[in-house]
This record gives structure tokens, sequence and C-alpha cells, in this order.
């Protein structure tokens, strides 16, 4: 498939974190669909929160865009779909614009998506014109669109902001910094969509706020290159994938999820806090989230926590990552001190901290395949089990962390990206195993290919065992 696409795309990213990136980009979303366009919006990076969000504004599916975890076929796989139902496409970065191996300028300069870069205006005036031209400037063969303020308190301020501009920097707009428009975050960053009951009138506001300030005009359009799609094989066809999904676990990628239903599952979802058995299943995802929010009230519901030591007693395949991970724990204990005895499958016990703990993308070899996806949690764990492997960063990150195995029972810290390898990821949900791998003996080894990895990251990969 070689047919290119055009549609109008802009990818908003800033210099730092913490700059309003999403809140930026859910304001404009929001305020182009409110204009009667079909906005799709693309999230840079590893991240649930933020697509929760974005999914609310614009009203359609958000999808992660990465060059090394989603790689480049599957991410101008996306970007061309998208170009074909979409009026408007917008990409929210990750971290600083250039931060990062790969970077958002990265994904921006490989697709030729104009960068609109955001700055917190927030007691500046004229060095905003530094910044801006900073950005602009950096990497001379980056395609950039423009500068949009974000958190200015008055029109004079604004003004003041717009005019600090040169060399014919198009100013988009400024964002007010009234906190009816800011989203609230907590430790992993924002607050579940979800949990926001104002979350519309937020967006709504933002988006008002920013059409005061800003032409709603399209910005110019990019051309999208057609790629070259490969159907999934049915290798979950007829399996039933138990997926939990409520307050506590909701951490998961739409592209994972389409795959299992591309290869034949029956998705049936679940809530671990308030259902007193799992669904009649033959295999179970327990995704990350919150669990320590809720660590209690998923210690009280007893019948659950028996419904999953009977899966696994059965025999039947299980993947739990992150907050899935720290429930089958004997038990997890909170900021607060607060503890809860929980399902007990796996031996340990994890405590909660304020610090960070990990933070890093994640190539794991497992016996069925190799994975890529990523780690961020603010939890501590021990348990005397031996792990099966480890993941390794491709920018030499901080995190390898561990995958430890029982039965059919798979969990980590690490959240997996299934589309990275469908063959492996069916091998840890299919109840036969001889059924996934009898046309392909040879593809239980098969490594990640380096093509986006840093010359440091692929000379790891390259060197292990």
């Amino acid at each position: 498939m070689n047919s290119h696409r055009h549609c109008p795309a802009v990818l908003i990213a800033a210099p730092a974190s913490g700059q309003g990136k999403t809140t930026v980009t859910a304001a404009l979303a929001r305020l182009h669909r409110n204009q009667g366009r079909k906005v799709r919006v693309f999230k840079c990076g590893p991240d649930f929160l933020d697509p929760m969000i974005l999914e609310r504004a614009s009203g359609a599916p958000v999808y992660q865009l990465d060059m090394w975890m989603v790689g480049e076929q599957e991410s101008r796989r996306l970007l061309w779909e998208a170009a074909g139902e979409a009026d408007l496409i917008l990409i929210e970065g990750v971290m600083g614009l250039f931060d990062g191996t790969p970077s958002s300028a990265d994904l921006a300069r490989h697709f030729g998506v104009p960068v609109l870069g955001v700055i917190d205006g927030t007691a500046m005036a004229q060095t905003f014109g530094a910044l801006a031209l900073g950005l602009a400037k950096y990497q001379p063969d980056l395609p950039f669109a423009g500068v949009l303020a974000n958190r200015v308190g008055t029109l004079r301020h604004a003004q003041l902001l717009e005019g600090s501009l040169t060399e014919g920097l198009r100013w988009y707009g400024a964002l007010s910094r009234e906190t009816a428009i800011e989203l609230p975050s907590r430790h992993l960053g924002l607050v579940q969509a979800s949990e926001l009951n104002d979350l519309d009138l937020r967006l709504d506001a933002a988006a008002e706020s920013l059409a005061s300030s800003c032409d709603v005009a399209l910005p110019p359009a990019v051309e999208f290159a057609g790629p070259d799609v490969i159907a999934a094989e049915p290798l979950l066809k007829g399996i039933r994938i138990a997926v939990a999904r409520d307050e506590a676990f909701a951490f998961t990628y739409g592209a994972s999820l389409d795959l299992l239903r591309a290869m034949g599952a029956e998705l049936l979802f679940f809530s671990p806090i308030r259902d007193a058995d799992l669904p009649e299943a033959d295999s179970l995802y327990l995704p990350g989230g919150y669990p320590e929010l809720h660590h209690v009230a998923l210690s009280q519901n007893t019948s659950m926590l028996d419904a999953i030591r009977a899966h696994h007693a059965a025999g039947k395949p299980l993947l739990a990552e992150c907050g899935g991970m720290l429930y089958l724990l004997d038990s997890l204990t909170d900021v607060e001190g607060t503890r809860a005895e929980l399902v007990g499958l796996l031996k340990g016990d994890a405590v909660m901290q304020k610090r960070l703990a990990a933070l890093a993308l994640q190539a794991v070899e497992l016996p069925e395949g190799s994975l890529r996806g990523h780690t961020y949690h603010h939890s501590l764990t021990s348990t005397e089990l031996e792990p099966i492997a480890r993941g390794l960063s491709p920018n030499g990150g901080r995190g390898a962390e561990a995958v430890y195995r029982e039965g059919r029972m798979t969990a980590s810290y690490v959240h997996f990206y299934f589309p990275s390898n469908p063959t492996a990821v069916a091998a840890l949900f299919a109840p036969d195993l001889d059924a996934v791998f009898a046309s392909r003996p040879n593809r239980r080894t098969v490594a990640p290919t380096m093509d986006h990895l840093t010359p440091v990251g692929a000379s790891l990969l390259a060197k292990r065992p």
C-alpha cells in the first residue's frame, strides 16, 4: 500500500514537562470539535492518563505514537488511517521537545508534522520570545508551525508575549491560567478522566478561552504516506479474555486491545472492585492502574480474590502488569501506611512511596519472544521469587524490571505494548501454546528489530545472551 493522504496536522510540544501540553492539546481538540470538525489525537510515548482526557476532548480513540515502542511502520499506519477520516490531526508530545531518544522532535521530523510550541507564560514577558526562537531554530530541519502561550494572566500579558516573537514566528494564541481550565494531577500524572465530574465543563471553558485569542483556521495539510499493512493472524480465535477495567485498573493501550480482538479474542471487561466473580473466560488480563487508591475495597471483595486464585489454580493464563501485579501480591501498603491483604498468588509485599521508583522504556526477552513496553511506578516490591527475565532500556535508562512466572501466571512492572510482538502475546494468553507456535517453531526467540534504538541501546541488546 503506497497511496498518500493529506490532512492538517500539528505536534504540540514544550520546552519541558509541566508546561500544560495536555491542557492545550485538549483545548485545541475541543475547540475544533465544537466547530464541527472531526479531530483525531495521538500521544507520543507510553502514556495512559493523557489519552483518557484527549479522548473526551476529541470524541475519538487516542493511540500512542513512538518510533521505538510502537515502531515506525505502525506509527505510519495509524497516522495514515487517521488522515483518511479526520479534518485535523493533533499529536501531543512527551517531556520536552528534544528530550529522549527518540524524541518528539524526531517523530515530527520523520513524518513532516510541524511543531506547535507551548510555553508556560507565568511570570514571563519578553523572554517568551527567546524561548520560542530557541525551540524553532535549535534544529534547523525541524518543521515548526509557531507558538502558543499557556497560563496567561491578562490581555496585556498576552500582548507582551506575542510582541516578543521575532523572525516571523507565528502566534497561535494564548490560554488563560484560570483554575477552571487546568487539569488536576496526582503522583503518576493527570487524574483519570472518569474521576473528573466537571471534565466537559473544563474542556469547553478551555476551548472558549483559546478561541478568544487564536485563529480557528486549520493548519496546512501534511502528506502521510501509506504503510505496508500486515493482517493479524487468528492466533486467539475463540479465546475469551477477562480484562480488569475500573477505577483501580484502567491503564491499557487501545492498540493492544485492538490486537487481541484482531487475533480473534473476545474481551470480557469486569471490575475487581465491584464484581463478585470473574466472567467465564479462558484467560485473565490485569493491567496497571491505581490499586493503591482502592486497595482496601479490593481486599474486601473476597469473592473476587477467590475467583482469581481459582483461575490460577485451574492452570489458566494470567498476565498482570504493574498495578495488576501489585494486586496479586500478599499485601499492598499505601503512602499513609494503610495495609491491605490482596490475592496472594505472588508471594511478596509492596509499599507505596512518594518518590518515583522507576521510569524507563523496556525490552524484555521472554520464552515466548521479545516484547517492548515501559515502566513507571512509585511502589517498591519485595519478593523471594526469582525472575525469569529482566527488562532492558534502549536508552540506558533507569529500570531493569523483573518478570515473574509461576505456572501460566506472568507478572511484571512492565506495561507491555502488545503489537510489538503479536505471536508472543498470543502465547501469553492462549490456553494451548502448541497451537500458537505450530506453524512458527522459531518465533519464540525472535529478537526485536533495532532500527530505532540509539547506538547504546542497540549494542546493549546485541550483547544479551
